[in-house]
């Protein structure tokens, strides 16, 4: 893969999802002594809790709750 003219490279998805990197995930490079680049989820980040509803984001359509109203959807939520 090519650096762009503005430093930019695309993470492949399935590196990302092994990674746990998702969209407006912050990540940190770090350097080793021998010049190798390492890129990982920047610590404190967000909680666990975040990063799983990050993953799941946009998995479920909306036509599933269509008809429930705001109890429904939470029992449904909630079991």
């Amino acid at each position: 893969m090519k650096i762009t003219s503005k430093g930019q490279v695309t993470i492949p998805q399935a590196v990302r999802e092994q990674a746990g990197l998702y969209p407006n995930s912050e990540v940190e490079f770090v350097v080793r002594p021998d010049g190798e680049v390492v890129l990982r989820p920047a610590r404190g980040s967000g909680s666990p809790i975040r990063a799983a509803f990050q993953k799941v984001r946009g998995s479920a359509t909306a036509h599933q709750f269509k008809d429930m109203n705001t109890d429904e959807f939470m029992h449904f939520l909630r079991d």
